[in-house]
């Protein structure tokens, strides 16, 4: 319903709800696995001049241990229990997540704009 929605305020040129609607719509497509549906609101999305990349895709773009120490470190272990996981220095650690930061588009704390 979203995607439909969405399209069609694109349509009526109303785009800023055309993107809200269409982002939202994106994300839980991504979620259930919908790739077809989730292709078609990127595409709409990229009508309105924004463009939205799926979880898949930002995880595809991370190397198998970014993603390991993305995933210890999003279950609240610190960088030096992560290497001590891992076998690994927690300044490894840390230059590791300093790259995998950006690829998954966090630029700051959370809460902070940027």
């Amino acid at each position: 319903m979203r995607l439909a929605y969405g399209e069609r305020l694109r349509r009526l040129r109303d785009t800023g709800a055309a993107r809200r609607q269409l982002a939202i719509a994106h994300d839980v497509l991504a979620g259930l696995g919908a790739v077809s549906w989730r292709d078609r609101a990127a595409n709409e999305l990229r009508a309105t001049g924004m463009t939205r990349r799926s979880p898949t895709d930002l995880a595809a773009a991370l190397t198998p241990q970014e993603r390991e120490i993305a995933e210890l470190a999003s279950a609240g272990l610190t960088n030096k229990q992560i290497g001590q996981k891992l076998f690994i220095s927690h300044r490894t650690v840390g230059d590791h997540l300093y790259k995998t930061f950006p690829k998954l588009g966090i630029t700051g704390p959370p809460g902070e704009k940027p």
